[in-house]
């Protein structure tokens, strides 16, 4: 089984996440295992990596470019969003670090039947979980024209949404919509040939926005960084990666949350919220890829990395 991945950032996550030998660490987004090998490396005889991930694909290749560490690692086939239950089920109180690389994974966009990628034609699934019954095909069939054109605007940042809502509901009265290769030719002729001549490919923003609304990506960040935060060892670390500017707002929005010590309003002479830091922010700018990995690897080019510590 292929699953190729060049992961993010590498280095700055690794330096970022400070790793004890004895810590106990968490890689939300277990993928091509690539952050995951050198978090291991770095773990002694005390140390363990609980790695997550929903695509049982990842786990599988994972467990055997982490066989020589096997000993250190612990598996949980699950979305990150069940952090804090999946380690309360197997007696984890309290962790040191934790990663959540966002992205798509290379080999799910290379893996042509998943539907991720509107380079290749296939069945419109992408889901990252596939026990999992809700797919890409289902949205462009069954929402309303309101709902789809909410959720490429929304969650695509597509100026075109109104327009490729309106072709898609069209194309579906005459017949179900089946594969990626239909819907992105409904795509182009929703957008101008005019609007599609520089840019990005015209079916980026409407594959992105679905995406994330199967797999309901956005909703689930925040809680995750909150229950990480909150099972935190002082000092410990919280590194994500993100690749659009939903996710990265969402993150730069909760790790500001999470370091404020007061709400309470500013006429108020002491302090009666009893809200409490629970981070400081390391990353008052986000971490980017240095010209060098973005010409490696094209797909880091939007990456950016903030970090929070516990306080």
């Amino acid at each position: 089984m292929e699953f190729n991945h060049v992961s993010v950032l590498l280095n700055e996550c690794i330096e970022n996440l400070n790793i004890k030998p004895n810590g106990i660490y968490v890689d939300g987004t277990l993928g091509g295992a690539g952050h995951s090998s050198e978090i291991v490396k770095r773990l002694g005889d005390g140390g363990l990596l609980i790695a997550f991930d929903q695509d049982i694909n990842a786990i599988t290749v994972a467990k055997e470019r982490l066989k020589d560490y096997l000993d250190k690692v612990r598996f949980i086939h699950t979305n990150f969003v069940n952090l804090k239950e999946e380690l309360l089920n197997i007696g984890i109180n309290n962790i040191d670090g934790i990663l959540l690389d966002l992205g798509v994974s290379s080999h799910q966009l290379d893996e042509r039947e998943r539907g991720f990628s509107y380079m290749q034609d296939a069945p419109l699934d992408m889901r990252m979980d596939i026990r999992n019954s809700f797919t890409a095909e289902y949205i462009v069939n069954n929402y309303s024209e309101d709902e789809i054109e909410k959720i490429i605007r929304l969650y695509g940042e597509e100026k075109w949404a109104r327009r490729i809502a309106k072709f898609i509901v069209e194309e579906r009265n005459k017949k179900e919509i089946k594969t990626t290769g239909e819907l992105v030719e409904i795509i182009k002729k929703a957008i101008p040939k005019k609007a599609r001549i520089d840019g990005p490919h015209p079916a980026k923003r409407t594959f992105q926005a679905l995406r994330i609304e199967v797999n309901n990506e956005l909703d689930i960040i925040d809680k995750t960084i909150i229950d990480a935060a909150n099972m935190m060892n002082t000092d410990g670390r919280i590194c994500v990666i993100t690749f659009h500017s939903l996710e990265d707002r969402i993150v730069k929005n909760v790790f500001k949350e999470l370091a404020i010590s007061c709400v309470c309003p500013k006429e108020f002479p002491i302090c009666r919220c009893e809200k409490e830091q629970v981070v400081k922010v390391i990353t008052r700018k986000p971490i980017i890829p240095s010209k060098e990995e973005i010409e490696m690897n094209p797909r880091s080019r939007s990456a950016k990395l903030r970090v929070a510590q516990k306080v």
